[in-house]
């Protein structure tokens, strides 16, 4: 079961009864993240980060919130955009778009192998790496986690972190985004 999502006033919304909305719009599934969905995501960026000397993140209600509100407006419109900056404050964004309903360790594992085109003799920001440098950010102490299914089955996740990451002034890529450390 889930709910509609109408841009009727509330008192206008209308109750799902089975798999269509009494109001005629599309029915969506129950917006956020589940509990085990957003765990699974924390434990695979803790497992990235310690491979790069950042500290783990703790997993924030309110960034949870946020992204999930942001997660379920892509799923509305099934246009995959980062959020206006001004609209979160300072924190940092990532984004992941399926045709399915992805795992948490789907989402991780894809910004993370961005990794392989980071040249860590050369540190600093390019779109190709973006992801895989706000998972590591060594600064960043908190993570937010949000997802929505859109209803043709695709699912939409939205990260936060706090404080941002990918600060492209001198020294904070080296300082915040270390080389894996050697398993020998």
């Amino acid at each position: 079961v889930g709910f509609c999502i109408s841009s009727s006033p509330p008192n206008l919304r209308r109750e799902l009864r089975g798999e269509v909305c009494l109001n005629g719009e599309t029915p969506r599934k129950k917006v956020g993240a589940s509990k085990q969905f957003s765990e699974e995501v924390l434990r695979c960026h803790n497992e990235y980060r310690k491979k790069h000397q950042a500290p783990p993140l703790k997993l924030s209600s309110k960034l949870s919130r946020e992204a999930a509100r942001y997660a379920e407006s892509l799923a509305s419109t099934r246009i995959l955009k980062h959020s206006v900056e001004s609209s979160r404050g300072s924190c940092g964004e990532n984004l992941a778009w399926a045709s399915y309903d992805q795992t948490g360790k789907d989402v991780a594992d894809r910004w993370y192998d961005e990794v392989k085109q980071y040249n860590f003799n050369r540190p600093g920001f390019s779109s190709g790496t973006g992801h895989f440098t706000a998972m590591v950010w060594k600064s960043s102490k908190e993570l937010g986690v949000g997802k929505a299914i859109a209803s043709d089955g695709s699912s939409f996740v939205v990260a936060r972190y706090s404080p941002a990451g990918n600060i492209t002034n001198q020294g904070h890529f080296e300082n915040n985004v270390l080389p894996p450390k050697s398993t020998s």
